[in-house]
């Protein structure tokens, strides 16, 4: 046999081979009776229902069956529109059962009861449905890698308390599941309960979950007897209206917003989301910093119609949401006698639509497509007084398609294209990217990576910014593979990325034109010992390398120790050494140019206590020393909590940060590139309040005050060996002082399923100056006193399913 051959064959062989365990089975019944959410499961149907019992523990003592006075026993029914679960959870202290009231898709501290659906049975994503206590629902869309907990369904649960423990019933209806259309359903199932009681937390399975190996949905239970269902057309409609009051030191505006969002199944594996006339004015505020690096602010997304169900959005991480609607990308041409006197910070988005699915030999199709508004500056003649506008962003269509293979129940091979077209000489830009991730049956190793490819098309004044290069192409790859079960656990890495590869059109990137390799390995212990309920430390080394010049870009030795003790108190200690000099790339805002980074120590620690707790306490604390006279980085970030009751609480968290004599860009002098040695402080203080009148009603506060400043002390010239020379001449005032104000108070109110009246009151401001003032008390009045911006705001969202409407007519 040929020596590739063999190679292949052994290759083939080594990620096939199957160790998995047995498998416990459940027979879900039909019934025709009207099952009643009412928590009281008195139904007849559920007399002769098959029972899942046996529970075994999944944290902390790994294999552990529950106890007698903790036994669990859930069944399951199904009709044509949806699937029954009831759970009878005993309980020998019922006055101790945590049921602390949250927001939906918050846990809280509260006892948990939830469900794994897998409707494809393919061990490589399912739908989790979880229920407190207290009522309150939480859902996601899980895979191995992640919980999407932004993916809301609809669905119905109710909650009892006994004298014996408490009892769950929940409705799910198929329109929030996805499965073949097979006469005959076999799905991957699991079950789960949490019991968090003083000192400890307990996580028990049905079907047991080995922590020795890496994956979990891999090893679920099998749910079978559902066949012959007829399901309902999948087509809601969600409109919305709202009204908005706004208010500042110059002008008052009221608005009137309404539009719609429309999700249609396709089948039984797709369904279209689409959102006509946009209204995002609820979302939660952007976190505004003092932003001295040479990149952009990186924000996170909070517009639902872009957090939903983007697991498959996600893969190749190629897709930043945020580009849509996001700032223009070019800048006006402003002529001598000419002031800009508007420039959006944002685009309109005008529609969007994405069509999402997975069909029943596993391949799962993304696609997504957005358009916003052309966007116009306005500028004002200083002579004449006449203004004119100039577009800065034209129509713009942005879009992405995935197609994701999986197979063997834990592996996939992905084809990602993210597209971006704007309307006439503006640029143009295109991605596509092979993305696999292969695993043993048994889930002992992996092996992943990807290969990228992007091209952009520049027009004369993109040409100008990118150094002459009309149209370029570029690339990225990467190689991993890992050991992902056991006690002892490795992990190798390495990457490349071409100088001109470029994904920001519709992605996010920083740095490229480096290649780098990574290792790690780690020890955990798999059972509680007298002193630790889990630990693990771990050891990496990362080094990256500049591709043109040869120079360390990154260079460091990690240790790292984390702990939950008997006490639930969580432990963190990290150590890590970069011991070669290094070399940013992008700090001097000059292509080709660099600037010398010396070597350094870190040291970081972390404690938080248990959050059983009603007042709890997280702190971590980080120091960094550089090899450079008095250079140094220091951070700590006390956060408490208090709850106060089962429905109010209130909580703190501060992040200080100081840098002394850091180093950085200020500006330029003919073609001398200035850097000066400044120090720093950042002060972040965030102060959350919760008041849930029921498990669907509640008051939020969120408040954010932040301020930084950089005192610059001493200006350097960058030589062309990195390092820096004293500048004497150079005397313009670069310093900084920002202050940032958000305050939001919101009320919610779920008074039917997925619909919502929600009143916010908000209020932001920014103040930026080049006078640094280090008094707090002056800054606060400073941000107050600067143009505070005051919005009132009311919105309603009401959902309707078109089979409801179809029974009523």
């Amino acid at each position: 046999m040929p020596k590739f051959q063999f190679l292949f064959v052994l290759f083939f062989v080594f990620f096939s081979l199957s160790t998995s365990s047995q498998k416990k089975k459940l027979q879900a019944k039909y019934t025709s009776e009207n099952i009643s959410i009412d928590g009281k499961i008195n139904e007849e149907a559920w007399k002769t229902a098959d029972i899942a019992t046996d529970f075994i523990m999944y944290e902390p003592d790994n294999g552990k069956p529950i106890s007698d006075s903790k036994k669990t026993n859930v069944k399951v029914l199904y009709d044509n529109s949806a699937v029954y679960v009831s759970a009878i959870l005993y309980d020998e202290e019922p006055n101790k059962i945590a049921r602390e009231l949250t927001n939906r898709d918050e846990f809280g501290v509260a006892d948990v009861f939830s469900v794994f659906i897998n409707g494809n049975n393919d061990g490589q994503q399912n739908f989790r449905f979880f229920v407190s206590a207290a009522g309150v629902q939480m859902d996601c869309l899980a895979t191995e890698s992640d919980e999407d907990f932004n993916w809301d369904a609809i669905w119905d649960s109710e909650v009892k308390l006994t004298d014996f423990g408490w009892v769950v019933e929940i409705k799910i209806p198929y329109a929030a599941l996805r499965f073949s259309n097979g006469t005959k359903q076999t799905w991957g199932l699991n079950f789960r309960r949490d019991i968090l009681r003083g000192d400890f937390d307990q996580v028990y399975t049905w079907n047991f979950v080995d922590t020795k190996i890496g994956a979990v949905i891999t090893q679920e239970g099998i749910l079978e007897g559902i066949e012959n269902i007829k399901t309902p057309t999948r087509l809601f409609f969600i409109p919305y209206t709202s009204a908005y009051y706004q208010q500042d030191d110059y002008v008052s505006d009221k608005t009137f917003k309404a539009g719609m969002d429309i999700k249609y199944g396709i089948n039984d594996a797709f369904t279209l989301d689409a959102i006509l006339v946009p209204d995002f004015g609820q979302t939660k505020f952007d976190n505004a910093i003092l932003n001295l690096e040479p990149f952009e602010q990186q924000f996170d997304e909070n517009r639902s119609f872009f957090t939903e169900a983007a697991d498959l959005f996600s893969k190749g991480n190629l897709f930043y949401s945020r580009r849509i609607g996001g700032e223009p990308h070019t800048e006006p041409t402003v002529n001598s006698n000419e002031e800009l006197t508007d420039y959006p910070s944002s685009t309109d988005l005008l529609n969007a639509v994405k069509v999402s699915g997975r069909t029943e030999k596993g391949l799962g199709i993304g696609f997504l497509n957005a358009i916003t508004e052309k966007t116009f500056a306005t500028l004002e003649n200083t002579d004449t007084g006449e203004t004119r506008k100039e577009i800065i962003e034209p129509l713009v269509n942005y879009n992405v398609l995935v197609m994701d293979q999986r197979f063997n129940q834990n592996s996939s091979v992905t084809l990602v294209n993210t597209n971006t077209v704007r309307n006439g000489d503006f640029r143009d830009a295109n991605v596509s990217a092979l993305v696999f991730d292969l695993n043993t049956k048994a889930n002992t190793y992996k092996l992943s990576g990807d290969f990228k490819y992007s091209t952009v098309k520049n027009n004369d004044f993109y040409t100008l910014l990118n150094n002459g290069l009309e149209n370029y192409d570029g690339f990225k790859t990467q190689l991993n593979f890992a050991k992902t079960s056991g006690k002892y656990r490795y992990l190798l890495a390495g990457k490349y990325l071409s100088e001109s590869y470029d994904v920001n059109d519709l992605g996010i990137i920083f740095i490229n034109n480096y290649h780098s390799a990574y290792a790690e390995m780690s020890y955990r212990i798999i059972n509680p010992t007298k002193i630790f309920n889990s630990f693990k430390a771990s050891q990496n080394v990362n080094l990256e390398i500049q591709n043109t010049t040869g120079k360390f870009q990154e260079a460091w030795y990690q240790a790292k120790f984390a702990a939950i003790n008997k006490k639930n108190q969580t432990w963190e200690v990290k150590a890590q050494v970069s011991p070669f000099d290094r070399y940013n790339f992008y700090e001097p805002r000059v292509s080709g140019i660099y600037v010398f980074v010396p070597q350094s120590i870190l040291g970081y620690l972390y404690f938080a206590s248990n959050d059983n707790k009603k007042f709890t306490i997280d702190i971590d604390g980080s120091i960094e020393k550089f090899n450079e006279q008095g250079r140094a980085i220091y951070m700590i970030s006390p956060a408490i909590s208090n709850r106060f009751s089962d429905k109010f609480s209130l909580s703190y968290n501060l992040i200080y940060t100081r840098r002394v004599n850091d180093r950085g860009w200020v500006g330029f002098v003919d073609d001398d590139v200035i850097f000066a040695e400044r120090n720093r402080e950042i002060v972040d203080h965030y102060f959350t309040g919760k008041y849930s009148i029921t498990n669907k009603m509640s008051v939020n506060l969120v408040a954010r005050y932040y301020w930084s400043y950089a005192d610059n002390h001493e200006f350097f010239t960058l030589q062309d060996d990195g390092h820096l020379a004293t500048n004497t001449t150079y005397d313009k005032n670069r310093n900084r002082n920002f202050n940032s104000w958000n305050f939001d108070l919101s009320y919610s109110w779920w008074f039917a399923p997925a619909s919502e009246i929600a009143i916010l009151y908000r209020n932001y401001a920014t103040e930026s100056t080049n006078v640094v003032e280090k008094s707090i008390s002056t800054n606060l009045s400073n941000v107050f006193d600067a143009n505070l911006t005051s919005i009132f705001s009311i919105s309603l969202r009401y959902y309707i399913d078109y089979n409801s409407l179809k029974r009523k007519r």
